[in-house]
C-alpha cells in the first residue's frame, strides 16, 4: 500500500509575495486607525496660522457688523412694539370709559321709555319744565349718537393697533432669529481662531496675533503691499500721545476720545466705555463730541460727506475691505486709531495695512 505524503508548502515569491506584503501593511494601517493612533495633523507654520487667523478674524468682523445691524433693527422693532402696546392700553381704557357711559345712558333710556312722551307731557306737574327737559334730552340724544360714533371709531382703531402689534411682534421674532444666526457665526469664527492659536507655542502665538494681516494689500485695492508685521505693531507711547490737530472742534474731540481709549480691549458688539468693536469705537468717539452715528461700519460710511484718500483730515472715518466691514478714525500722517480684533487692543496703525475702501467726513 502506497504511503501518503504531506504536500510541500509552496514558497511565496514574485507577485504573490508582494500582494501578501501589501495586504499585511494595509491590515496594520487599518488596525492602527481603529486603535485611534493615526497620523497627527500636519503642523502649520506660524505664518500659515497667522494667515488663517487673520481670515477668520475678518470673517468674524463681517459677521459682527451684521450682528450689530440686526441688533439695532431688533431694538427698534421692540421699541415700536412697546409703543403700540402702550397706545393700545391707553385706547382700551378710553374705550372702556366710553362704553360705560354709553351703557348708563342706554339703561336710563330704557327705564324712561316705558311711558310715551305725550303721556309724560300730560301727566307732568310742570309742562314748561317737561318741555325744557325734552329739549335737553334731544340734545343729549344727539351727543349720545356722537358718542356711539366715537366708540365705533375707537373699536376700528383698536383693531388697527392690534394688527400693527401682531406685525411688529413677528418682525421682532424675525430680527431676534437673525441676531442669533449672526451671533453663532461670530462665536464659531472666533472659536476656530482660538483653536488655531492654541496649536502654537506662546512666542509663536504672540507673533501670529500681532501686527498687520498676512494677506498683502494690492496697490489697486487702495495702497501698497502690507509692511512687515514687526513694523506695524502698536505705536510708541510718544507717538500715540501726539495727535495731529483736527480742523473742526467736534472732529478734534472725537480724535481725543479715541486717543484716550488706546489699549482698551476689543470685544465684539461693544460700544464702550471700556471695550469696543471697530464701529463701536467710532460711534462712541463721535457720541462724545455730540454727533450721533449709525451703529455699523456699512451705515457709517453713508453718514457724512465722502472724501478722497488724498483729502483725509484728522477725524475722518476710514473704511476697509469690499464689504465695508472695518472702520477706523484717521489721526493724520497716514495713521488711524481702530479696534482691530480680539487679539489686539485699540491701537494706532497705518491705513495702508488693509485694503482701503473709502472715507467719510462727519464733522
Amino acid at each position: 500500500m502506497a504511503a501518503h505524503r504531506k504536500p510541500r508548502a509552496r514558497s511565496l515569491s514574485g507577485n504573490t509575495a508582494r500582494t501578501a506584503a501589501t495586504l499585511a501593511l494595509a491590515g496594520a494601517a487599518t488596525a492602527t486607525a481603529f486603535d485611534g493612533t493615526g497620523h497627527a495633523e500636519p503642523r502649520l507654520t506660524t505664518a500659515q496660522v497667522k494667515t488663517q487667523v487673520d481670515r477668520l478674524y475678518r470673517e468674524a468682523e463681517t459677521a459682527t457688523e451684521k450682528y450689530n445691524g440686526a441688533h439695532e433693527k431688533a431694538s427698534a422693532a421692540q421699541h415700536r412694539l412697546n409703543t403700540l402696546r402702550d397706545e393700545t392700553a391707553r385706547r382700551q381704557d378710553r374705550l372702556n370709559t366710553a362704553r360705560g357711559a354709553l351703557g348708563a345712558f342706554a339703561a336710563a333710556q330704557y327705564r324712561d321709555g316705558a311711558i310715551a312722551p305725550s303721556w309724560q307731557l300730560a301727566l307732568s306737574s310742570s309742562p314748561d319744565r317737561y318741555l325744557d327737559d325734552a329739549a335737553f334730552a334731544e340734545r343729549a340724544g344727539h351727543r349720545q349718537a356722537q358718542q356711539v360714533s366715537r366708540v365705533r371709531a375707537q373699536l376700528r382703531e383698536m383693531e388697527r393697533l392690534r394688527g400693527a402689534a401682531r406685525v411688529e411682534a413677528e418682525s421682532v421674532r424675525s430680527r431676534q432669529a437673525e441676531l442669533k444666526r449672526q451671533k453663532d457665526a461670530v462665536t464659531a469664527k472666533l472659536r476656530q481662531a482660538r483653536q488655531l492659536l492654541a496649536r502654537l507655542t506662546p512666542p509663536e502665538r504672540a507673533t501670529a496675533a500681532a501686527g498687520a494681516p498676512a494677506v498683502p494689500v494690492r496697490a489697486g485695492a487702495g495702497g501698497p503691499s502690507a509692511q512687515a508685521p514687526a513694523a506695524l505693531g502698536k505705536a510708541s507711547p510718544g507717538r500715540a500721545n501726539a495727535p495731529v490737530p483736527a480742523p473742526a472742534s467736534r472732529a478734534s474731540a472725537a480724535v481725543a476720545y479715541a486717543y484716550r481709549k488706546l489699549g482698551s480691549p476689543y470685544v465684539w458688539g461693544a460700544t464702550g466705555p471700556d471695550a469696543f468693536d471697530c464701529s463701536g469705537l467710532i460711534q462712541a468717539a463721535y457720541r462724545s463730541a455730540g454727533i450721533s452715528l449709525p451703529r455699523t461700519s456699512y451705515a457709517q460710511i453713508n453718514a457724512g460727506r465722502r472724501v478722497s484718500r488724498s483729502q483725509l483730515q484728522p477725524g475722518d472715518l476710514v473704511f476697509f475691505y469690499s464689504g465695508i466691514s472695518h472702520v477706523g478714525i484717521y489721526v493724520g500722517n497716514g495713521r488711524m486709531i481702530h479696534a482691530p480684533n480680539p487679539s489686539a487692543p485699540v491701537r494706532v496703525a497705518p491705513i495702508d495695512q488693509m485694503p482701503f475702501a473709502g472715507a467719510t467726513r462727519v464733522a
